[in-house]
C-alpha cells in the first residue's frame, strides 16, 4: 500500500533535469526548426461593415454601397459581404482630394 503523502502513479522522486525529453526527437527536431511552429500567426486587419466605414468617411452608405458594387473604390467582399479595411478607407478618403472642384452653376438654356 503506499503511503498517503506521495502522489498517484510517482514511483521516483529523482530530479529530471537532465534526461531527454520524451517524445520522438525527429518531430522536436522538426518542430524546432520550423519558423512559425512557435510564433503566432500574422494579426488580421480590421474590417469595417458599410455601415460602419460611412460613418468614419462621413458619407451615405448607399454612395459607399453604389461605388464599392461598380469596382470605383478600394474595398473586400467576402464572399458577398462588403467590408472596408482601413487601409481601403484612406485611399477613399485621399482619392477625394485629388478630384477638381467644379462650380455648379446654372446652365444656359437655349430660349
Amino acid at each position: 500500500m503506499k503511503s498517503p503523502g506521495t502522489p498517484r502513479g510517482r514511483r521516483h522522486t529523482r530530479d529530471h533535469t537532465d534526461t531527454p525529453p520524451k517524445g520522438n526527437p525527429q518531430r522536436a527536431a522538426r518542430a524546432e526548426a520550423h519558423p512559425h511552429s512557435t510564433s503566432s500567426p500574422p494579426p488580421v486587419p480590421k474590417l469595417h461593415t458599410p455601415s460602419e466605414a460611412a460613418g468614419i468617411l462621413a458619407v451615405r452608405e448607399s454612395w459607399l454601397r453604389r461605388k464599392a458594387g461598380q469596382r470605383l473604390i478600394p474595398c473586400t467582399f467576402l464572399g458577398k459581404h462588403l467590408r472596408f479595411s482601413d487601409a481601403d478607407l484612406t485611399a477613399i478618403a485621399d482619392s477625394g482630394h485629388q478630384q477638381p472642384v467644379h462650380p455648379r452653376g446654372r446652365r444656359n438654356r437655349p430660349a
